[in-house]
């Protein structure tokens, strides 16, 4: 019965967790996209961060062991770089908006995480957890 209880828990700090991330991508995207809500609702922000997280790993993992073998060593660096641009694609799919849009969006976000982990320490005493952000 315990491990029903952890599992219970889990899912539900997850849910949690995946809220509070959306938040900066939901402010990030209304201020790209100038505040239309056809482009930005929160549905969406939630759907772009889950989804942007699912293609992110796929993707990875999925070049890393394919490119392992063709460039050896940068594999990991090509790798990354191939799964930043897919998140970015699923913003700008999500968004509707081009490139730079997407890299906006994907940069202000970070900048809301960073700015919201701040305000969570400081009001609560909490953060969110490190791989969440660079600091």
């Amino acid at each position: 019965m315990g491990a029903i209880v952890d599992l219970v828990v889990l899912l539900i700090a997850l849910v949690i967790l995946w809220v509070v991330v959306s938040i900066p991508v939901y402010i990030a995207a209304r201020l790209v996209t100038s505040g239309r809500t056809e482009k930005a609702s929160f549905g969406e922000a939630m759907g772009a961060t889950l989804g942007g997280a699912i293609v992110y790993a796929i993707v990875l993992v999925v070049s890393y062991v394919f490119l392992r073998a063709l460039v050896g060593g940068y594999a990991s660096l090509v790798a990354l770089l191939i799964a930043i641009i897919a998140w970015l694609a699923v913003y700008k799919s999500v968004f509707k908006v081009g490139w730079l849009g997407a890299l906006a969006i994907a940069v202000l976000a970070a900048i809301v995480l960073i700015v919201l982990n701040v305000i969570l320490v400081a009001l609560l005493g909490v953060q969110l957890p490190s791989f969440f952000h660079p600091f």
